[in-house]
C-alpha cells in the first residue's frame, strides 16, 4: 500500500550543522505524521499501515518555547520513552540462529513521536553553554552558583537523549543526523563540565603548609604528626584535602554525570592528574623531592643523611594525613561507585608509596658505615609503625601487594642495620694502635664504643625486634669470631648466662668482651704497672657510668655485669695501691731501725731520705696522670691519704726526736703530715706541680 509522504527523506533529515532551520507548524506536523507512519510500518503490527495519512487543514500557531518549557517537554518525552515497550525488528526471530540474532538484534520503539521542540531545545543548550565558554568566563574561573543544577540537568538530558535515541534508531536511518547532532552537543557539554571538574579540583585545593618550627636533629628524626583522633584539633579530617562542602557536592554531581554519560575515563584521568599534582606539591613543601635509586647511590652520606628526615616526615604525612584525606575525598566525590573509588585511590597513592619504598631500598643497599645505623633504624621504625595505617586504606588485593613491598624494604633495612652493628666488632678488633693514651686517660675507642652502644640501646625495642627477625643472618666473620676472650675482660660473655638471652643482648655482650680484651692489651703498653692500673680504672669506670646512666643499656647488660665491673675496679685499685703506696710505706718500716734497744741514726736518716725522694717522684709522675671521673679521683685520693698519712704521722712521732734539731731535722724531715695530704690532693689532675717550686 502506498505511503502518503509529502516530502522526500532529505528534507526531513537535519543537516549536520549547528544552524537549525525552523519549519512552520504544518511542516512539523507532516514530518511527525510521516515518521510515525514509517515507524508503525516498520513494526509490522499497525492497523493503519496501508492507509494514507492526512494533516489538519487548519495550520496551528507556532509555540514559543523557552529553555524551561522545552526542558519540560524533553523530560516528558524521555519519561514516556522509558515506559514504551520495545519490539524486535520484524523477521529477526525466525530465520537466524541464536548467534546471528545477538549480532543483528536491533530494538525499535513503536508509537513514539520525536517532540517538535527537540531541535529548539538543542539550540537552547548550545546557546547556554556558549555563554560559559567565552574567554571572559574562563578568565574568571569557576564560582559555584544557583545555575549549577540547571546546567547539570541539561547535561543529563543530552546524555539520556543520545543514549536512548542511538539505541533505538540506526545512525544510517533518517534520524541519523539528529542523533549525530545530539552526540556532538554531548561531546561539547561533557568537555565543558570536564574543564569545570578540573578547575574545581585545582582552584579549591589546599596544600598542607610545612612546619617551620626549628627542631633539633633528634626531634626531626622522630617527628610527631597529628593522629586521627588528636584532640588539639577538633576536626582533623577537615584539614585535608580542604574542599568546601558546596564544591564537594558539585564535584560529586559532575562526576556522576560524566560517568553516566559514558565519559568515565576522562573523569578519572582529570581526577588522577590533579590530585597527584596536589600530593607531589604537598611533599615538596615538607622537603621531600623525587630521588631515583641511581641518584641515591651517587650521593655522599652527608647529603643523603639530610634527605632521610624529610623522607621520614613524608612517609608519616602520607600515612597519617594525605592518604586518609585522599581516601575520604574520593569516597565523597564518587560515593555511588565504590569499585571506581578503590581503583582511583589505589592508582593515585600506590605510585607514591612505591616511590617512598624505592628510596628506602636504595638507602639499604648503599655502602655500609657505622654512623648510618641510627638513620637506618629511623627508617625501619617508620616502615614498621606506619604500615598498618596505609594498609587499612587500600583494597585487599592492593593492600596485600603494598604490604609485601613494604615488608621487603623493611627487611632489607633491618638486615643492613644488623650488619652495620656487627661491623662494630671488626672496628674494635682492628684498633691495634701501639701508642698508649697519655696519663692513662679513657681511650677514644672506649668513648666511641660506649656512646655507640648507648645510642643503639635508645632503639632497644627496635634493635631487639630486628635481631629476632634476622637472627639467622650469616655474617662474613661468623666462623672466625672468638668464643673466648683473653685478658681481664675474657669472661664478660658470662656476665649474663641466661639461656633466653635475646640475640641483641648476646651481640652486645660480644662487643663488650672484645672491648675488654682490647683495653687489657692496651694497658700492657704502659711500662709503669701503676699507670696501667689507672688506665684500666679510668676505662672501666667510664664504661660502668655509661651503663648505669642509661636505663636502656643497663637493662640489656644487667646487674650481674655491673657488679662484675665494680669488682674489677676494686681489684685494679688494690693493685695500684700495692704498686705505688705500699712501696712508699716500706720506707717507714720499723724493721732494722732498732739495735739493742737503740735507734740506728744512719738507717733512720736513710729511711727519711728514701721516703722524701720516692714521694717527690710519685707526686711528679702521678700529678701528670689523668683521672677525669671526679668520684674516682676523690676515691683514689681519700684511700691514699688513709694509708699514707697515719703511717707517716706515726713514724715521725716516734723517730723524729732522734734527729738533731736544726739542720738534721730540716734536711731529713721535708714534709709534715699536712703537706703530704696537700700533695696527695694534687694527684691525677694532669697538671704536675714541682714541689721545689712550691716550697
Amino acid at each position: 500500500m502506498e505511503k502518503n509522504l509529502h516530502q522526500p527523506d532529505e528534507n526531513i533529515t537535519k543537516p549536520e550543522t549547528d544552524e537549525i532551520e525552523k519549519p512552520d507548524q504544518e511542516d512539523n506536523e507532516k514530518k511527525e505524521t510521516e515518521e510515525k507512519g514509517e515507524e508503525e510500518g516498520g513494526g509490522g503490527g499497525g492497523e493503519e499501515q496501508g492507509e494514507e495519512k492526512t494533516t489538519d487543514p487548519d495550520p496551528q500557531p507556532e509555540i514559543e518555547y523557552t529553555l524551561e518549557t522545552a526542558s519540560e517537554d524533553i523530560d516528558r518525552f524521555l519519561s514516556n520513552l522509558s515506559s514504551v515497550p520495545k519490539q524486535d525488528k520484524e523477521g529477526d526471530t525466525d530465520d537466524h540462529n541464536e548467534e546471528e540474532q545477538d549480532k543483528e538484534h536491533v530494538p525499535v520503539v513503536t508509537g513514539v513521536e520525536i517532540p517538535g521542540c527537540l531541535e529548539k531545545y538543542l539550540d537552547f543548550v548550545e546557546e547556554e553553554f556558549s555563554k560559559h565558554e567565552t574567554p571572559e568566563s574562563k578568565l574568571k574561573g569557576y564560582q559555584p552558583t544557583e545555575d549549577d543544577a540547571t546546567y547539570l540537568k541539561s547535561v543529563e538530558r543530552i546524555s539520556k537523549l543520545y543514549s536512548n535515541l542511538s539505541g533505538v534508531f540506526k545512525l544510517d536511518s533518517d534520524k541519523g543526523p539528529l542523533i549525530n547532532r545530539i552526540g556532538r552537543i554531548q561531546q561539547r557539554v561533557m568537555s565543558y563540565i570536564e574543564d569545570e571538574f578540573r578547575n574545581l579540583l585545582e582552584d579549591s585545593k589546599v596544600v598542607i603548609e610545612p612546619d617551620h618550627q626549628k627542631q633539633d636533629q633528634a626531634s626531626s628524626d622522630h617527628c610527631e604528626l597529628p593522629q586521627s583522633g588528636d584532640q588539639s584539633n577538633p576536626n582533623p579530617e577537615n584539614d585535608f584535602p580542604g574542599y568546601p562542602s558546596e564544591v564537594l557536592t558539585l564535584l560529586n554531581k559532575i562526576a556522576k554525570e560524566m560517568i553516566s554519560g559514558g565519559f568515565e575515563s576522562e573523569c578519572c584521568e582529570v581526577y588522577l592528574i590533579t590530585r597527584r599534582n596536589v600530593i607531589e606539591e604537598s611533599l615538596k613543601q615538607i622537603g621531600f623531592e623525587k630521588i631515583s635509586i641511581d641518584e641515591v647511590h651517587k650521593m655522599h652520606w652527608e647529603s643523603l643523611e639530610r634527605e632521610i628526615p624529610s623522607w621520614i616526615k613524608a612517609f608519616k604525612q602520607c600515612a597519617r594525613v594525605y592518604f586518609p584525606g585522599e581516601r575520604k575525598l574520593v569516597e565523597t566525590i564518587f560515593p555511588d561507585f565504590p569499585s571506581l573509588s578503590d581503583s582511583l585511590f589505589s592508582n593515585l597513592t600506590r605510585g607514591v608509596v612505591i616511590q617512598l619504598l624505592n628510596f628506602a631500598e636504595a638507602v639499604a643497599i648503599s655502602k655500609r658505615s657505622q654512623e648510618k645505623l641510627f638513620k637506618f633504624l629511623d627508617i625501619y621504625e617508620t616502615l614498621r609503625d606506619d604500615l598498618p595505617a596505609i594498609d587499612s586504606l587500600f583494597p585487599e588485593e592492593c593492600a596485600k601487594e603494598l604490604r609485601a613491598e613494604t615488608t621487603t624494604a623493611r627487611c632489607r633495612i633491618g638486615e643492613t642495620a644488623i650488619c652495620i652493628f656487627c661491623d662494630l666488632e671488626n672496628s674494635i678488633k682492628s684498633d691495634t694502635s701501639k701508642t698508649p693514651v697519655p696519663g692513662g686517660a679513657v681511650h677514644p675507642l672506649t668513648r666511641y664504643t660506649m656512646n655507640y652502644l648507648k645510642l643503639t640501646c635508645e632503639y632497644k625495642d627496635t634493635v631487639e625486634q630486628v635481631f629476632k627477625d634476622h637472627s639467622k643472618i650469616e655474617r662474613a666473620d661468623s666462623t672466625s669470631r672468638p668464643r673466648n676472650y683473653e685478658g681481664g675482660g675474657g669472661d664478660s660473655q658470662n656476665y649474663n648466662n641466661d639461656e633466653n638471652q635475646s640475640p641483641f643482648a648476646a651481640q652486645l655482650m660480644r662487643v663488650m668482651g672484645l672491648l675488654d680484651a682490647n683495653l687489657e692489651a692496651k694497658s700492657k703498653l704502659y711500662k709503669d704497672i701503676s699507670l696501667s692500673c689507672i688506665f684500666m680504672m679510668n676505662n672501666g669506670r667510664y664504661m660502668l657510668q655509661k651503663i648505669k646512666g642509661s636505663a636502656e643499656i643497663h637493662q640489656v647488660m644487667g646487674d650481674t655485669w655491673c657488679r662484675k665491673r665494680s669488682s674489677d675496679l676494686r681489684n685494679y685499685h688494690k693493685n695500684y695501691q700495692r704498686e705505688t703506696w705500699t712501696k712508699l710505706l716500706g720506707c717507714l718500716n720499723h724493721e732494722g731501725l732498732m739495735v739493742n734497744g737503740k735507734v740506728v741514726k744512719p738507717v733512720l736518716k736513710e729511711r727519711f731520705k728514701s721516703f722524701n725522694a720516692m714521694f717527690e717522684e710519685i707526686h711528679k709522675t702521678q700529678g701528670s696522670w689523668v683521672v677525669s671521673d671526679e668520684q674516682l679521683q676523690s676515691e683514689l685520693r681519700v684511700s691514699i691519704s688513709a694509708v699514707v698519712i697515719p703511717a707517716y704521722r706515726s713514724f715521725m712521732g716516734r723517730f723524729s726526736q732522734y734527729l738533731d734539731p736544726g739542720r738534721q731535722t730540716e734536711k731529713y724531715i721535708k714534709f709534715q703530715s699536712e703537706d703530704i695530704e696537700t700533695y696527695i690532693d694534687e694527684l691525677f689532675d694532669g697538671n704536675p706541680t714541682s714541689m721545689a717550686r712550691r716550697r
